[in-house]
């Protein structure tokens, strides 16, 4: 009966320090994936902030530079629903850049996220990006809210946009809603 009781009492211990173990390694990889997160998120923070740099500046080199070579623009949210590789889609917004160096317009895009989801090397971020352009007085001339999903490829240490879903206009409640 002692044997057993023994028996019983080692086992229950070993029990107790393996959950306290488990516990301490659980807690660990916590920590690990909370750390990967908020470097991924900060530096994600920063090709946004990129993005949004090269529509201000009319920078349209800098801008292509943001995608990957291979990426698709959808766009759903207006009558011509489409999907384009990245090189039609930069053809065509290319003049508004060009205005913008120019000095014709003023233009900018800020974003917000709903949800952003990744690890060291790939990202989904959805969320509703605000395409403003001013008038050369800094008046609003025109503004697009729009719902929008990125999926993004980390290569040589940089992100790039591998592909762009504009999804559906956006409303201002929408916007602030993400605050």
């Amino acid at each position: 009966m002692k044997q057993i009781f023994l028996l019983s009492a080692i086992a229950l211990l070993s029990g107790f320090t393996t959950l306290k173990n488990t516990s301490q390694a659980t807690k660990l990889h916590s920590q690990l994936t909370d750390q990967a997160d908020s470097t991924r998120l900060a530096d994600l923070n920063q090709f946004w902030a990129e993005l949004s740099r090269t529509v201000k500046e009319g920078d349209f080199e800098g801008y292509a530079a943001t995608y990957h070579e291979d990426a698709v623009i959808i766009f759903a949210s207006g009558k011509n629903k489409s999907s384009v590789p990245v090189s039609k889609a930069l053809a065509g917004w290319e003049q508004g850049f060009a205005d913008t160096k120019a000095g014709k317009i003023k233009a900018s895009v800020d974003f917000r996220f709903s949800q952003r989801i990744g690890d060291e090397t790939t990202a989904h971020e959805t969320g509703i990006f605000n395409y403003t352009t001013y008038d050369l007085d800094g008046k609003p001339t025109a503004s697009y809210p729009t719902h929008f999903e990125m999926l993004l490829v980390k290569r040589d240490g940089k992100w790039l946009g591998l592909m762009e879903y504009q999804k559906s206009p956006a409303t201002a409640e929408d916007w602030v809603a993400l605050e």
